[in-house]
């Protein structure tokens, strides 16, 4: 196989591993704020159950909960799965970001003054507008460092689909280089990850200064 080839079959596995990225973001960074909404409520049911989804999320490896999601719904309903592969992944990846991500907000937010807190009341803001308008902001600035950590994590753990033979960057390297007895295809792997994690930091970095005007 040549060199041309074997990087057209990667960078078409590097579009996959872009999606699963691209997903998972958007599903679970305003699912963390849900989260962290639920992890600090009043209601003490709510607080303990989101309590253990965190622990659980936290404590136990991306990859096997990526196997539950998968092969969970054959083996309690008998569930045919040939389609279900991308959504099991989606799934997985996001359920255990957003406990990440609810755990880096709530950090955020509890760095936030409350004479803020107090001075918002005197102005005559409700706690939503409080929230909205005073809290938010500052905690995105406050947690960006952390989250850009997170984010970066989240490109090197696009490979772990592999488990699940979905055909991503990651997958296809492996396919290459077994078929061809080679390491060089891990090698275009790394440099690929590489790239695209620059990327995101330099993006991070972009964003972060855009927020300066909060210091």
């Amino acid at each position: 196989m040549s060199f041309g080839v074997m990087l057209r079959q990667m960078t078409a596995g590097f579009g996959q591993t872009c999606l699963i990225f691209v997903m998972t973001l958007i599903f679970s960074l305003p699912l963390g704020l849900l989260v962290y909404f639920g992890r600090v409520s009043r209601i003490k049911l709510i607080s303990w159950i989101v309590k253990i989804y965190i622990s659980v999320m936290r404590g136990t490896p991306l990859m096997l909960q990526l196997l539950v999601w998968y092969f969970a719904p054959y083996y309690l309903w008998q569930m045919n799965i040939g389609g279900y592969k991308l959504t099991a992944i989606l799934l997985g990846c996001s359920l255990n970001y957003a406990a990440y991500f609810a755990e880096i907000y709530r950090s955020g937010i509890e760095s936030i003054p409350k004479g803020q807190y107090e001075a918002a009341a005197l102005l005559g803001y409700s706690r939503q507008q409080t929230f909205l308008r005073i809290v938010l902001p500052q905690m995105v600035k406050n947690v960006l460092p952390s989250v850009t950590n997170e984010v970066i994590t989240l490109v090197k753990d696009t490979s772990l689909v592999y488990s699940l033979s979905y055909i991503e960057m990651f997958a296809v390297a492996k396919q290459i280089a077994a078929a061809q007895t080679t390491v060089v295809p891990f090698f275009i792997a790394g440099v690929f990850y590489y790239i695209f994690n620059y990327a995101v930091a330099w993006g991070m970095e972009l964003f972060e200064k855009k927020l300066n005007y909060y210091r």
